[in-house]
């Protein structure tokens, strides 16, 4: 008598889409992640998962901490050194807190030229003293070849909340203008076409740089001002989704107003991309009430890292939750979270 084979058994693994800031990557943190890290037997905690968090018992202290593995190190506009510090500066920035210190650590594989070592720590030190936070404290790993793709940066930043100032993803209110401070798609088609010898480099530089200051000439608009968020992974179509989601909202944008420079509409339509979905690491959305729009626009052009804001939508009662876009033709289309990784390796 044959006996029944033995049932199959699947193995779930990591995706890269995982860790690609999409709908995978919200999985992994609320099915795994959070509940084993976080103490929350029950699931995720209520809220929502910002880019930086207050210290319990200390609100005016917000801490962010934020993994670096770009490829290539190097990429016009920046490198995984300028780039580990800005982003880390600019999590802090988007909960409208002004940077105090850094920490860094470095996981470097064994083989990589020191020339390349140096080149990335004095970018790293560079872009720190230039957006006047100092490196206070770090650790330095070396693995063996094969272990890591050359060096890996994790930074961890500790800023000052900006009097009069509390952004959070969950404020977003319907009637809400909703700004962006620059160009979008930059910084991910510049990596891409880098890696890829595409020959976009001549064209496309990344916005790589930091918001802090920024954020800061937006004080006076005080408690107008509701939500901030950097469209780093997963873009501005992920962003746009995640503060819908987490402040149960519409947001309704204008495709004619989203600014998308030439060169990166090229690659885009070259690769198959939706600019929507390509990260950037130097522009920012802002959500503020209606009655501070023309302040707020005002305030962001006084400063060089908002020349080009603009107004690209508003917030609107419902369906919550949902991204629609006025196309050019004068048709909407929604504007859905990303699942996967379009662009692997860009931050």
């Amino acid at each position: 008598m044959s006996s029944c084979p033995n049932p199959h058994e699947e193995h779930e693994r990591v995706l890269l889409g995982h860790g690609a800031g999409g709908r995978l990557t919200a999985e992994l943190l609320e099915s795994l992640l959070l509940p084993a890290v976080g103490g929350f037997p029950a699931g995720p905690p209520e809220g929502p998962l910002e880019d930086a968090a207050p210290l319990p018992g200390r609100p005016e202290l917000v801490m962010s901490t934020d993994g670096f593995v770009v490829h290539p190190l190097f990429f016009p506009g920046g490198d995984i050194g300028s780039l580990a510090v800005h982003g880390t500066v600019n999590d802090l920035a988007v909960m409208g807190a002004r940077p105090l210190a850094l920490s860094v650590a470095l996981v470097i594989e064994e083989g990589l030229p020191l020339s390349e070592l140096r080149s990335v720590a004095g970018s790293l030190g560079k872009a720190a003293r230039e957006a006047e936070v100092p490196v206070v404290t770090g650790d330095t790993k070396v693995v063996g070849r094969g272990a890591a793709d050359k060096i890996f940066i994790t930074t961890t930043g500790i800023g000052t909340r900006i009097p009069g100032l509390a952004p959070s993803a969950a404020r977003a209110r319907p009637g809400d203008a909703v700004l962006l401070s620059g160009p979008i798609g930059l910084h991910g088609t510049a990596v891409l076409s880098t890696r890829e010898g595409l020959g976009f480099e001549a064209d496309i530089v990344s916005d790589s740089r930091p918001l802090h200051r920024l954020v800061e000439a937006l004080a006076p608009v005080g408690a107008r001002l509701h939500t901030l968020r950097d469209p780093t992974r997963g873009g501005l179509a992920a962003t746009l989704n995640e503060i819908a989601r987490d402040s149960g909202v519409a947001v309704e944008i204008d495709e004619s107003a989203l600014p998308v420079p030439g060169p990166v509409a090229s690659a885009c339509d070259l690769l198959g991309l939706d600019p929507l979905h390509v990260a950037n690491e130097g522009c920012m959305v802002a959500f503020v009430a209606p009655s501070a729009a023309e302040a707020a626009l005002a305030a962001m052009r006084s400063r060089a890292e908002g020349t080009g804001a603009v107004r690209i939508g508003e917030a609107t009662a419902g369906p919550a939750g949902r991204v629609l876009m006025r196309t050019l033709v004068g048709a909407r289309r929604v504007v859905d979270m990303p699942i996967g990784e379009q662009l692997p390796r860009i931050c």
